[in-house]
């Protein structure tokens, strides 16, 4: 018998309604097949040579990247959802490759400063040009991928697949999937207009992505000292596995404790979201992947299990992402992204000469530009750009070059 050739149905046991690679709705410009990688593989490698794949390591999840060595960056943000991806994806056997690609692309598009530089530059954008519908993260991951990378003599980006493309556009106002859809009609805006759903892969980056962040903030806020353990005690999903830790380990204190409690929720997320999706997947039975995606969200956590993690993410909300040190960081990040805005505004030229020409008059150059830096980079130009006491004022304590307030 012959091996099986990539994309072919007999590799893998995937499940009827599971993307196949021999099956892709395929790139925006035709390529002859690789040798020895289905599409989804080498979506996945594209990503990882990219050159915004490289940047995420020195750009914030939570904490500036300088402020720690421990904290949680958006790459190791962005390896952690591919793990949990692939595992949801094994065990429901939907396509693994395709998982993981999606989730390697899912942050590309994140600002510096995290959140905090996101909100900077929708503000800016919006002022600069009302017409724009401002800025989205994912619409901007979905640009480096489409437009900003430069790897091909041939074409702009990195010409993946519809089915990545499609994961990797998590979100996406109505605005901006009419303009989508308006170039590429029928393409990744359109489920935003008639109501569908992406492929179950991207529904399961979805939630991976979700256990990943719910759980690393949780070790990243204690690590930073700025949560106290006692506080998560009140969390019913937090509790119940650290009750569980202490029968099965007596006397465990201290950061084992912590981390054989986060271990246990994390890995019962997984645990719900494979079995809610295996028992809807059996109920609703779609026969490939266009019948899932009109069937209503198949990856799920159980009701119960979904109750809790929202209780999470409200802690997360209130106890650290707005808590007064986290905001005082954010507030500066956020002056710096408008600085830099501003200055580029009135001074083109500042930019490297290839954005220059292609910013004059194009306030979407600037977000490309900016939406790309690395936290560093960025704090590092608005010193060149402001000097370095306007940079310290808004940073109090924080040496681009140096370790930061919170230690490692």
């Amino acid at each position: 018998m012959n091996a099986p050739v990539p994309g072919d149905a007999r590799a893998v046991p995937w499940r009827a309604c599971a993307s196949r690679p021999s099956l892709t709705r395929g790139r925006r410009h035709a390529e002859a097949p690789a040798p020895t990688r289905d599409d989804f593989q080498r979506d996945r490698d594209r990503i990882v040579h990219s050159t915004a794949f490289r940047r995420l390591v020195y750009k914030t999840q939570v904490f500036l990247n300088h402020e720690g060595d421990l904290f949680r960056t958006r790459l190791t943000h962005t390896l952690e959802v591919a793990q949990l991806a692939r595992s949801i994806a094994r065990a429901l056997r939907l396509n693994e490759d395709l998982c993981e690609a999606i989730a390697l692309a899912h942050d590309l598009g994140h600002t510096p400063f995290g959140h905090a530089g996101q909100d900077a530059l929708d503000e800016c954008f919006r002022a600069a040009d009302p017409a724009s519908g401002g800025f989205e993260h994912n619409l901007q991951s979905l640009r480096v991928v489409d437009v900003l990378e430069e790897r091909y003599p041939a074409w702009d980006g990195l010409n993946l697949t519809f089915e990545t493309r499609e994961g990797i556009l998590k979100h996406c106002s109505r605005r901006h999937a009419q303009a989508l859809d308006a170039l590429e009609p029928g393409g990744v805006g359109r489920r935003f207009l008639d109501g569908t759903r992406p492929s179950l892969e991207a529904q399961v980056c979805n939630l991976a992505d979700e256990i990943a962040y719910n759980t690393h903030d949780i070790d990243d806020g204690v690590r930073s000292g700025l949560l106290d353990p006692a506080q998560l005690l009140d969390l019913p999903l937090y509790a119940r596995y650290h009750r569980e830790a202490l029968v099965d380990h007596p006397g465990l204190a201290g950061r084992r404790l912590l981390f054989d409690t986060l271990r246990r929720m994390l890995s019962q997320q997984v645990y719900d979201v494979i079995d809610t999706t295996a028992a809807r997947l059996d109920a609703f039975a779609p026969a490939d992947a266009d019948a899932a995606r009109q069937a209503p969200a198949l990856v799920a956590f159980s009701e119960n299990l979904a109750a809790e993690v929202v209780q999470v993410k409200a802690f997360l909300r209130e106890k650290l992402y707005r808590h007064p040190r986290v905001v005082a960081t954010t507030d500066g990040a956020k002056q710096v992204v408008r600085d830099l805005f501003q200055a580029y505004v009135l001074q083109p030229q500042a930019l490297p000469p290839p954005h220059a020409s292609r910013a004059a008059g194009r306030p979407q150059a600037l977000v490309d530009y900016i939406a790309g830096m690395t936290d560093r980079f960025a704090l590092r130009e608005h010193a060149r750009l402001l000097g370095p006491q306007a940079t310290a004022a808004l940073q109090p304590g924080i040496d681009p070059d140096g370790p930061g307030p919170l230690g490692g």
